[in-house]
């Protein structure tokens, strides 16, 4: 390395003729140069294929930052300390750092497989091999620390020292996380496993190498301050990081959020040394752009989380809030920092000279304005409380503009060596000319030089990130335009019905909360037009208004929209359509004073409308020619052998057929007509993090576990999550389904699935097949296009359409159930309801095997008090009530499947077990 000067800035790594750092061979730098590339693109396939990927939210998220900036850490950290101290490169050196990286990669692979698979053992070992590649990355730093001569910035090196202390304390905690701990414990260590980690680990190495290399990557000049701010502000961060953790660890929020005050004020000093180099050359380069984003975004991330810790009732609370801030470290700080890090490191050290470097930078800031707006821009979209489908289409374009780096990589190192090859042809071929250039003493020899590099800002670059996120946005507000606040008519007007308009407005300020309006009623003069300011006062649930013509869209919590109903003449009811709103009492009337005799004196009420459109579609029977587009596999999961079983329900609202070419609108855990069924055995912890990626408010209730239901199974608004663990301590089948009001509507609506708890020593069968049983109300339409939503008045009149099992009526009719003649089947069935009883009834067959609610009532034949040769006819079931029946088929040939409530097997309730040889 060249020697600095005070106030210079010290090059960021020697230029070795292998192009890489430390002068690694090609062969033996692939674990540096690849690793962190595969993490990355790792990365980028879970997040197209998360819907199928178990805990994808998460496996992204440390993809990322375990995985891909752990690995950088470790290689560029090591690689400035070299050459800072000035230690000798040997093949033995590498070979080392090679067996580190090869320890941190498996460790890293472990916990990535070891905690969806909740395979703790896995788990731990990978957190154990992390910790321990770190740790011995640590000693080496260190002792090539106490071999060095005094030179300038060694501080640097004491913040790699303590970054590398840090890693081994967070891998405990994350270990411990994936043991499946209640929920307060579950919190606590959240946030000592996270800012451990994150603060510690990577920030400090973060903030230790951005001493040298941030005005290295401005080309400027080096503040006079650097070095003595880093060295007075790395005692008040490692307080902070101590202070966070033992807040967790003790339970103390305020404790914590000072550790992260403090954290946050020791990083401002810090980052004073910063600024000057910044305003005396701002940011031209992709890959100073890109850390400076990457730097704000820490700072909200931080902020954020200490509202989190400032504001929340109880650590579940804090659990539930930290996967959106996990997002923004992940995607504003650890991508943004590591893709603009990469982008300047990557063509300086290849080295080659100044042509060589600019031709690999060159495609490293391909595109940079736009990569950078879509990123920032979309990331900011995400971040603030914008509609579910404008989250998931904002998150498209920013996935795409990350994944860019990589390609653009590839080709900047391709356009590297492709210089460097030029280069030395060039330099051979100037060999034949040396004599002749050295006998001439006229001019001195030319030395190449790093020409002034063009700004990446490109306005044309902006339009297009704009234009980008403006598309993302329609293209959700599209999907879902009633949730992104448009309404079909805001401009609607009442019919005058011959009352003279008075040119004059009565405007009124009502509040949603809860299940009414607050004020519910208004008088209004006849002829004068009604604004009404609508509020949405609920914390968790979307209210919605509509006024003869005009509606509102669903308002999420805290959101305000004004409603002109237009001219009023005549008196008229409101109310809000969320399904099962208006049936819990949630109306408005507008009373109208003052209308001449003669007057329409009742226009059209939303119950009269609601009523006449309701009753259009009910009972209407599906053609006899039609079948289902899809079904639903009722085969029983398979029973896995984990204690800890993870699960993601993902509540959506979607159109599904109901029956044949009949579609409804249904509300689903995880988008098909019946919650997936969850398969244990007693004494199994369940954790279920339920997004709710919804309109409205929606929660979960789970049977099969015993607690307190304040917090676990409260309501989350759109676009929230919440973590809900229990214990399955008893055997049964049990319901789970939406606890929000009306638990009615909700249910009906598809809200509603099965735990399978098996009994101990429940014997083996040949096949098992789960029926839930639940009632379909339909709405005015019921085309695929336009399919309504539950329609709650037949909900409380109790007057189904359907009562279907697993959510489609006669769907096993068209796919039937599978058995041989012999075989041992076992049925489990569950009644959800919502208000239907059910008399389960297979025609043609006998249950030797009855277990009803926890028990057997009928076990091979053999009744409750030993006597032998009896059997069932039928599994009779109250709403939330389930059991299972076994039998053998006799002989082949169809076997009809029923509800012996035979109305309700004539509404869909029906099937057929297909018995061969």
């Amino acid at each position: 390395m060249m020697p600095t000067t005070p106030g210079d800035s010290p090059a960021p790594a020697s230029r070795p003729s292998s192009g890489r750092p430390g002068g690694a061979t090609r062969r033996g730098s692939l674990l540096r140069d690849r690793v962190g590339t595969v993490w990355l693109a790792a990365a980028v396939i879970v997040a197209l294929t998360h819907q199928w990927v178990p805990g994808a939210t998460w496996l992204m998220i440390h993809l990322v930052l375990l995985g891909a900036l752990t690995h950088s850490a470790m290689v560029w950290s090591e690689h400035f300390a070299t050459t800072l101290l000035r230690v000798a490169d040997t093949p033995e050196r590498r070979a080392a750092q090679n067996r580190r990286l090869a320890l941190l990669a498996a460790g890293a692979l472990a916990v990535f497989v070891g905690v969806p698979s909740t395979w703790w053992w896995l788990t731990v070992a990978g957190a154990t091999a992390v910790a321990v590649a770190v740790i011995w990355h640590g000693v080496q730093l260190g002792v090539e620390l106490r071999r060095a001569l005094p030179n300038r910035f060694r501080i640097t090196i004491h913040y790699y020292l303590a970054a590398a202390a840090c890693l081994p304390v967070g891998a405990v905690f994350g270990a411990a996380l994936a043991w499946g701990l209640p929920d307060e414990w579950h919190g606590r260590l959240l946030i000592a496993h996270t800012m451990t980690n994150l603060l510690g680990w990577i920030g400090l190495t973060v903030t230790g190498t951005l001493v040298t290399l941030w005005p290295t990557m401005l080309r400027t000049r080096m503040d006079d301050r650097a070095e003595r701010l880093a060295r007075e502000a790395l005692p008040m961060l490692l307080i902070g990081v101590a202070l966070l953790a033992a807040g967790g660890l003790v339970g103390l929020r305020w404790v914590a959020l000072l550790g992260l005050v403090d954290y946050l004020l020791a990083l401002l000093w810090w980052g004073r040394a910063l600024l000057r180099p910044l305003k005396a050359k701002p940011p031209r380069e992709f890959a100073s752009a890109s850390v400076l984003a990457a730097l704000g975004w820490a700072v909200v991330a931080l902020a954020w989380v200490g509202w989190v810790l400032a504001t929340a009732s109880s650590w579940p609370e804090v659990t539930n809030a930290f996967p959106r801030v996990a997002g923004v470290f992940a995607v504003g700080f650890a991508a943004q920092l590591l893709t603009g890090a990469l982008s300047y490191l990557m063509p300086s050290v290849m080295g080659g000279g100044p042509s060589v470097v600019r031709a690999g930078q060159e495609w490293f800031d391909k595109g940079a304005t736009l990569r950078l707006g879509v990123i920032n821009g979309g990331l900011l979209l995400w971040a603030l409380p914008t509609p579910s489908w404008v989250k998931v289409t904002t998150s498209v374009v920013v996935l795409a503009a990350l994944a860019a780096f990589i390609p653009l990589m590839l080709r900047g190192v391709r356009a590297s060596v492709a210089a460097r090859r030029a280069l030395l042809a060039k330099a051979e071929s100037a060999k034949a000319e040396s004599a002749k250039a050295e006998s001439a003493d006229a001019a001195p020899r030319r030395r190449e030089v790093t020409p002034h590099r063009a700004s990446i800002w490109s306005g044309g670059q902006l339009v297009a990130a704009l234009t980008a996120l403006v598309l993302a946005v329609t293209v959700g507000v599209g999907v879902d335009p009633a949730a992104a606040g448009l309404p079909a008519s805001l401009t609607g007007q009442q019919a005058s019905a011959g009352v003279a308009a008075t040119g004059q407005t009565t405007r009124v300020e009502v509040r949603a909360i809860g299940m009414s309006f607050e004020p519910s009623s208004v008088d209004v003069p006849a002829g004068n037009r009604l604004v009404v300011v609508l509020t949405n006062a609920d914390s968790t649930t979307a209210h919605d208004l509509a006024i003869g013509s005009t509606k509102t869209p669903r308002l999420a919590p805290g959101e305000t929209v004004e409603l002109d109903a237009g001219v009023m003449s005549s008196s008229i009811q409101g109310w809000c359509t969320v399904p099962g709103h208006r049936q819990m009492g949630m109306v408005f009337d507008v009373n109208v004073t003052g209308a001449p005799t003669g007057a329409a004196a009742a226009a059209p009420t939303a119950s009269g409308a609601s009523n006449a459109a309701d009753h259009s579609a009910h009972g209407a029977p599906a053609g006899p020619a039609a079948s289902l587009s899809r079904t639903i596999d009722p085969a029983l999961p398979p029973l896995t052998n984990e204690k800890v079983r993870k699960v993601t329900l993902k509540v959506t609202e979607v159109p599904l057929e109901v029956a044949p070419g009949v579609w409804q609108k249904r509300w689903t855990f995880g988008g098909a007509g019946v919650g997936p069924t969850l398969h244990g055995r007693v004494g199994d912890v369940f954790e279920v993090t339920l997004v709710n990626d919804g309109t409205i408010g929606h929660s979960i209730d789970f049977h099969a576990g015993a607690l307190a239901p304040d917090q676990p199974m409260r309501t989350i608004a759109s676009g929230e999550s919440l973590v809900y663990r229990f214990t399955a301590n008893r055997a049964g089948i049990w319901m789970y389904h939406c606890s929000t009001a009306p638990m009615s509507s909700h249910i009906a609506a598809g809200m509603h699935g099965a735990v399978v708890i098996e009994p101990p020593n429940l014997p083996r069968v040949d096949r098992s097949y789960v029926l839930v049983q639940s009632e379909v109300y339909l709405g005015a339409a019921t085309g695929q296009a336009d399919a309504a939503e539950v329609n709650a008045e037949k909900v409380v009149a109790e007057t189904p359409d359907r009562v279907v099992f697993n959510g489609i009526a006669n769907q096993y009719d068209q796919q039937p159930f599978a058995a041989k003649v012999g075989e041992r089947v076992r049925f489990w069935v569950l009644d959800a309801g919502p208000s239907r009883a059910s008399s389960f009834h297979i025609v043609g067959g006998q249950f030797d095997t009855v277990y009803l609610e926890g028990a057997y009532r009928l076990r091979n034949g053999r009744g409750a008090f030993g006597e032998s040769g009896g059997g069932s006819q039928a599994l009779g079931l109250q709403p939330a009530q389930g059991g299972f029946v076994e039998l053998t088929f006799p002989e082949a040939g169809h076997y009809p499947v029923v509800s012996h409530i035979m109305v309700d097997a004539e509404r869909g309730a029906h099937g057929v077990v297909r018995v061969t040889r």
